[in-house]
């Protein structure tokens, strides 16, 4: 009795370890099979569809399945990070009315040659580290892409790639009071400068022609802060220096020593300074 009983169980935790496997197995599959990931991608957005209520033209659901087919493989729609654990993830989008039905929307591109990424790496503190050694989970390339919804079908109006690997948090919609210009701020969180990154996409001439870029930051020693140095419609920024000093029992007190502020050259395309020919950026 005691035998059959172990046989049993045995059994049973065959069949478990065996299930984890197959559960396993099929995620590794999607990561390098892009079949399977497009099976699984359509699988999931059949099942938002039954769940959703309240469909509308151009809809979320609507807006995955457009990327699921009118992209290259290993590309998502990716998810604001979440403020608990409790919280139901939402897509990174913005519906909004200025001159047209618009949808801002965050997306994910797999790069070439590499396993797929997938979404959920690619988002908040954790991830923002994924920039010193991504190739085991795949690396991400991030697009703030505008669509427009028109007789409720997608046009791409513009993509605008966002120099950065992972860590994405949130993004939002505001105006440079100097110039009321609009911009979308993407917020980055970033482990390595102990801090956060934004890339701010200026709309220097409208929604419908592609943004300016310029990055802002702020971390225990980095610090970059939007500015108008020179008053045109491009925004600058002041980027400033700093040192550690010993202070007391060589505890070290990190200190702000010098603010250099950069300005955009039309000439260039390029952020310059006077302060020195060799100093430029690019964003």
């Amino acid at each position: 009795m005691k035998l059959y009983k172990i046989i049993i169980v045995f059994s049973l935790l065959a069949l478990i370890i065996s299930a984890c496997s197959t559960r396993k197995g099929e995620q590794g599959d999607a990561a390098t099979n892009d079949a399977k990931d497009s099976e699984i991608q359509q699988y999931n957005i059949e099942v938002q569809k039954d769940q959703t209520k309240n469909r509308f033209p151009c809809d979320t659901i609507a807006l995955k399945e457009y990327i699921l087919n009118n992209y290259e493989r290993g590309t998502y729609l990716v998810d604001f990070d979440r403020t608990s654990t409790l919280n139901v993830p939402k897509s990174a989008v913005i519906y909004f009315k200025d001159g047209g039905d618009f949808i801002l929307a965050v997306i994910a591109k797999s790069k070439p040659g590499e396993r797929n990424i997938e979404a959920k790496n690619v988002v908040g503190f954790e991830s923002s580290y994924i920039n010193l050694d991504s190739t085991k989970l795949g690396t991400a390339f991030f697009w703030l892409t505008l669509f427009e919804c028109k007789d409720a079908s997608f046009t791409r109006i513009w993509e605008s790639e966002v120099p950065i690997h992972g860590g994405f948090n949130s993004m939002t919609i505001k105006t440079w009071k100097p110039k009321n210009t609009k911009y979308v701020e993407l917020n980055f969180e970033d482990g390595i400068i102990s801090g956060h990154r934004n890339y701010n996409f200026f709309l220097v001439d409208g929604w419908r022609n592609p943004p300016h870029l310029l990055e802002t930051y702020l971390g225990i020693a980095h610090k970059r802060t939007l500015a108008n140095v020179n008053n045109d419609k491009f925004p600058d920024y002041w980027e400033y220096r700093f040192n550690s000093e010993a202070w007391r029992d060589s505890i070290y007190q990190i200190k702000i020593i010098d603010s250099v502020p950069f300005y955009w050259s039309i000439k260039k395309q390029l952020y310059i300074t006077d302060k020195n020919q060799r100093w430029f950026r690019k964003y």
